[in-house]
């Protein structure tokens, strides 16, 4: 029984080392790609008014995530969506990226000449579920808004 054990495990073995040996190698263009793209492989995301000041100096738009602790389909949008290496890209490129606790109480943000809480905020935008993205433009001014979890492959699109 155990000789039989070893000798299937030094024939997986063989085998998979044999099809890693012969696996051509990737060239400079190929390996350069991979690196850039393992570079941009998470999402930076910044408070509130960091970003609206980022986003009005770098003149870029805005994707809001407002999430809570609690919900599910955040951390699903979280672990699918935003850790995808494409949108991670295009948000870099493209967005400046804020995270919003919707329930927090400490936590305070000011948007155009008003001071409000996480909550007062999320009631300003609207937000009725979560997740929910808030695209809004250089300004601060808003977009639209993106209720629900969104699959990688659909989010790249709503990007372009």
């Amino acid at each position: 029984m155990i000789k039989s054990f070893l000798v299937s495990s030094l024939i997986i073995t063989t085998i998979f080392i044999f099809i890693n040996c012969s696996a051509e190698p990737e060239n400079n263009e190929q390996t350069a790609a991979k690196k850039e793209q393992g570079r941009i492989s998470k999402v930076t995301w910044l408070s509130f008014n960091e970003g609206l000041e980022k986003a009005a100096k770098e003149k870029k738009n805005i994707l809001i995530d407002f999430y809570t602790d609690w919900c599910h389909w955040c951390k699903v949008l979280d672990e699918k969506t935003f850790r995808d290496p494409a949108v991670a890209r295009k948000l870099s490129e493209r967005f400046v990226t804020i995270r919003i606790n919707a329930e927090s109480k400490t936590e305070s943000v000011r948007y155009k000449g008003k001071n409000f809480t996480n909550i007062e905020l999320t009631r300003a935008f609207r937000i009725t579920g979560f997740p929910s993205l808030g695209f809004l433009d250089q300004n601060g001014d808003v977009i639209t808004l993106v209720p629900g979890y969104v699959p990688p492959e659909t989010f790249i699109y709503i990007l372009d």
